[in-house]
């Protein structure tokens, strides 16, 4: 069932958590196992290329033979924009989120019950049901062959992960286990993959192999297969356990369980960006800039920090330890509840030049709440007597497309918004303008390389019809947008990629970004820690004092240059 609710984001969970390197373009490559073997291969980008590839690669092997996999994954991503080319770095991306989709579930208690709670039947009917609204939904046409080799993989890879061994063949030999990793593709590689009904054959088949010669449960193998069609897609369709489903809704919604903090992935800590008035965090004395080096039993140091983040949602009123770094150096452990957070999307308002009336407003997501927090806002700001916006979406990572829509409509008073295309004839549509209730003020919009989805409708419909100035950098450069579906066969969503967006001139936002018309460099945002956890003032945030500078120069049209 497809839920009303266009996506368009790197991550909703952004009050929560958000990752310091956003994704990577999507492969279309199939997985090998070995690091070696990429690294083995070399480039074909020429010699200079091919030296800089190479230390990519080792530098990556080398994560891999640690089992970093989560930075491991950030590494590869951030190299196949740099060798967009490359299909060892597209190959080495996909196999370490494998690790990592693994490592994750295993550490996600509502998908360790579904494993209990289904039988093989019913996780087949989940796998069928996948396959379904992957063919009828999925923005590009969908390679069941590759379907059911990425599959494969994660069942191989999974038969090396601790978490999934642990919980499922906890009695059984290494080399037994070993001895059925290495015959699975034997076992099917002449089976054939024309329609979903002889995928689920094969995967029944090789369920019922590891039943008999493992004792494996076979829910926990159908379940890989779930899992691994995932990665035979874009990297924004995902499969959501119960409780991602659960948390996907709550973020929409602007409401989620957990301690009322926004955190960014360091190597071995979890950096606090923000702390929510009144939630748990805040009424335990977190501080921006302040360090979580430990969830429960989970030390930063050595855990992928995204896995420890995890582990900070729970049961509402259930209790999680942490260990915190402060800034001076020194730690403290502390035993918080968890409870449900009203997540602002809007902070930071305030006038930033008293003497020019230019107000200040920062957007950090996109939700259902958005349309309301604007308009309270620019409201705000109005009795303080503002007479400039400057609007920054800097680390936005997006959210819902109709609330990009309602925040774009607020600030022009007509024209396109943005488009969307997608093989389903459904999903094409033009976003317009309408001319009541638009704010004609001077604008400047901030953005940057982590400015992503939603944000970036926003910034090319203000680029695209010259309504402001856009200052800062490139932003991210992910134009695509994901539709939630709730299964019916077992508690689990999809979050699929249904269409593509382009800004009003036609752009493909995909892989270009919005450019700003003034490029500046920072290292600071207002308002938010730097890297020694000292909370950054206005002044020190260059993007922000371009932006004053220019609506200075253009005060009257509020136009760029």
């Amino acid at each position: 069932m497809l839920l009303q609710l266009s996506l368009v984001c790197i991550s909703l969970a952004a009050a929560q958590w958000v990752h310091a390197d956003q994704p990577a373009a999507p492969s279309h490559t199939t997985p090998t196992t070995s690091p070696q073997t990429a690294v083995a291969n070399g480039g074909a980008n020429g010699v200079e290329g091919q030296r800089t590839l190479q230390s990519v690669l080792q530098r990556g092997a080398e994560l891999e033979t640690q089992s970093n996999w989560g930075q491991a994954a950030r590494w590869y991503e951030k190299a196949s924009r740099e060798f967009p080319e490359s299909q060892q770095v597209a190959q080495r991306l996909i196999i370490c989120k494998l690790h990592g989709d693994i490592i994750r579930r295993y550490k996600d208690s509502s998908f360790v019950q579904s494993i209990r709670t289904n039988n093989a039947s019913e996780a087949l009917d989940l796998y069928s049901e996948v396959l379904v609204n992957l063919e009828t939904h999925y923005v590009d046409r969908l390679d069941l062959a590759r379907v059911l080799l990425h599959g494969t993989a994660s069942l191989e890879i999974a038969l090396e992960e601790a978490g999934f061994v642990n919980q499922n063949l906890a009695e059984q030999s290494r080399e037994r286990i070993q001895q059925f990793q290495q015959t699975i593709h034997q076992r099917i590689v002449n089976r054939p993959t024309t329609s979903r009904a002889e995928l689920r054959q094969t995967v029944s088949m090789v369920a019922s192999l590891a039943q008999q010669e493992l004792s494996l449960n076979p829910t926990a193998v159908v379940l890989e297969y779930v899992g691994g069609a995932m990665c035979t897609l874009d990297q924004y369709t995902r499969l959501l356990s119960g409780d991602q489903l659960d948390d996907m809704f709550s973020n929409i919604e602007g409401n989620f369980v957990g301690l009322g903090v926004e955190l960014e992935a360091d190597t071995d800590s979890l950096k606090i960006l923000s702390v929510i008035p009144g939630g748990p965090a805040d009424q335990a004395g977190l501080k921006a800039g302040e360090r979580i080096v430990r969830v429960d039993h989970a030390e930063t140091g050595t855990t992928d920090p995204s896995v420890a983040a995890d582990l900070l949602r729970g049961p509402e009123h259930s209790n999680v330890s942490i260990c915190l770094l402060s800034v001076d150096g020194s730690k403290r452990d502390m035993t918080i509840q968890r409870r449900r957070v009203d997540v602002p999307c809007v902070e930071n308002v305030h006038i930033v030049d008293q003497e020019h009336g230019v107000g200040y407003l920062r957007l950090t997501n996109f939700q259902k709440t958005t349309k309301r927090e604007i308009e309270q806002a620019l409201w705000a700001l109005h009795q303080k007597g503002m007479q400039s916006l400057i609007l920054d979406v800097r680390g936005n990572p997006g959210g819902l497309l109709t609330a990009a829509v309602d925040v774009a409509d607020r600030f022009l008073g007509q024209g396109k918004i943005v488009t969307t295309l997608g093989r389903n004839v459904r999903e094409n549509f033009d976003y317009v303008a309408h001319r009541t209730n638009t704010w004609n003020g001077p604008l400047a919009v901030l953005i940057d390389d982590n400015s992503a989805s939603a944000s970036e409708i926003f910034a090319g419909a203000i680029h695209d019809s010259q309504r402001g100035v856009l200052v800062g950098k490139r932003s991210y450069g992910k134009g695509s947008v994901q539709g939630i579906f709730r299964m019916q066969s077992a508690k689990f969503g999809l979050c699929v990629t249904t269409a593509k967006f382009y800004s009003p001139n036609g752009t493909a936002i995909s892989y270009n970004g919005v450019n700003p018309h003034v490029t500046v460099e920072s290292k600071y945002i207002a308002a938010r820690p730097d890297a020694e956890g000292q909370i950054v003032s206005d002044q020190r945030d260059e993007v922000l004092q371009s932006a004053l500078a220019q609506l200075q120069q253009h005060r009257v049209a509020g136009q760029p240059r």
